[in-house]
């Protein structure tokens, strides 16, 4: 029987990827959410989806029979045919065996390295070095494997070409270079060979390989602050070096300081008053609340703008990249509010946003450890009485309309 559902994911996960080409050879009827595209963070929120999904991660399927599924590997292998999960116990069983190795050998090293070099994660140089040792162990066995090996298994593709792929996709995308690439000869064969048959590249399209580490993607700093340069960096999390590879929560706050900005006279425009209102109201309501409770004597309005559009790709790595900056600024919350936009689409977005936090200066310089992202950024105070200012931030708060150069919203997140 024919299976047919509802994939609910993020645009351009990688995990999903598996369940989407499996689909496409075995011709289940696989249809995304048909909703507003999810995002990374956003996705999991509303009660009726925790109600089916209770873990509140993506992918997630729900077939039209009313079954339910979370984890990848198990929605690819419900919506794949027989020949996709093996011709016979034996190959059934080496599946298996190299859909563990993607999942326990390969992810959890990749998702380190690539994360830390797109800015996803706070940079720890020792778990970066201990991800690519890990990693060089497993593609050197992979590697010998593929020797005389056009597929894993059998002499077809079947779910343990699917995953692995999948796994290494974004390695591929960010990190292994035309250098690296030497060093695997093999696995390079067989990556274009999955990559490029129709079913696949119906599904991820046209993969461009790597040509500098990092080079599609911005990092956290560049070197063109002094200032920034001097400071030593903040203290990585213990959990950075073994990070959830499903994408969630990638960056955690660094240790625990006193919020400096608390210092500052409060005035009377109440932050968590606000962000209550504007969480529980709709923009027509909330925006003009603002404006109402706004207090510019002792609050001001900021315009950021990302310095490296022109090094963004996938959109889901751009949202990525203004969550993760938002969960390095755990101690800010208190005292700020920010909509944070990506205007465009994958290739050509840029990402902008707007800030209201207590005090006048720019806030970063106060603290070391909100010092990871901001330097990516160009700042710029706005005028609060300013009727500009009131477009801008009727815009960004209301989530609608271009940015300067005529790129559409896409999506935005809101830190509060």
């Amino acid at each position: 029987m024919t299976v047919s559902g509802t994939l609910h994911t993020y645009e351009d996960n990688f995990r999903a990827f598996k369940a989407l080409i499996a689909a496409k050879y075995s011709g289940a009827q696989v249809k995304t959410a048909p909703t507003a595209p999810v995002t990374l963070g956003q996705e999991n929120k509303s009660a009726a989806f925790l109600a089916k999904f209770p873990l509140g991660k993506v992918p997630t399927f729900e077939d039209d029979s009313g079954v339910c599924l979370f984890e990848s590997n198990a929605i690819a292998y419900h919506v794949a045919n027989e020949a996709l999960r093996g011709s016979d116990p034996v190959q059934k069983a080496l599946v298996q065996q190299w859909i563990s190795f993607a999942e326990s050998e390969v992810l959890p090293a990749a998702c380190t390295w690539v994360f830390q070099v797109l800015g996803l994660m706070q940079t720890n140089k020792n778990a970066q070095e201990k991800a690519k040792d890990e990693l060089k162990v497993a593609l050197k066995m992979l590697d010998n494997t593929l020797l005389h090996a056009t597929f894993l298994v059998g002499e077809r593709l079947t779910l343990a070409d699917i995953t692995v792929m999948c796994n290494l996709l974004l390695a591929f995308r960010f990190v292994f270079d035309p250098q690296y690439r030497q060093t695997i000869p093999n696995i390079v064969r067989w990556f274009n060979t999955i990559i490029n048959q129709p079913n696949v590249k119906a599904v991820i399209g046209s993969v461009k390989l790597c040509e500098k580490v990092g080079a599609s993607a911005a990092p956290a700093a560049k070197k063109d602050n002094k200032k920034k340069e001097d400071k030593k960096p903040a203290p990585a999390p213990a959990a950075a070096a073994a990070p959830a590879p499903a994408g969630d929560g990638l960056s955690m706050p660094s240790e625990k300081t006193k919020d400096p900005l608390s210092a500052l006279p409060k005035g009377n425009f109440d932050m968590d008053d606000f962000k209550r209102f504007y969480s529980n109201n709709d923009e027509d309501k909330s925006v003009p609340y603002f404006w109402e409770k706004f207090d510019p004597e002792h609050y001001s309005i900021w315009r950021c703008d990302y310095k490296y559009n022109d090094e963004l790709a996938m959109v889901f790595m751009s949202c990525n990249l203004i969550g993760g900056m938002f969960q390095r600024l755990e101690k800010l919350r208190k005292n700020a509010f920010a909509s944070v936009c990506l205007f465009g689409e994958n290739n050509k977005s840029a990402i902008s946003g707007i800030w209201v936090w207590r005090g006048h200066d720019l806030c970063f310089d106060l603290s070391e450890d909100w010092q990871i992202d901001y330097n990516s950024y160009d700042w710029k105070k706005l005028d609060a009485k300013d009727a500009e200012t009131k477009k801008l931030v009727d815009q960004y708060f209301k989530w609608e309309g271009e940015d300067k150069n005529g790129l559409k919203f896409n999506q935005g997140k809101i830190f509060k």
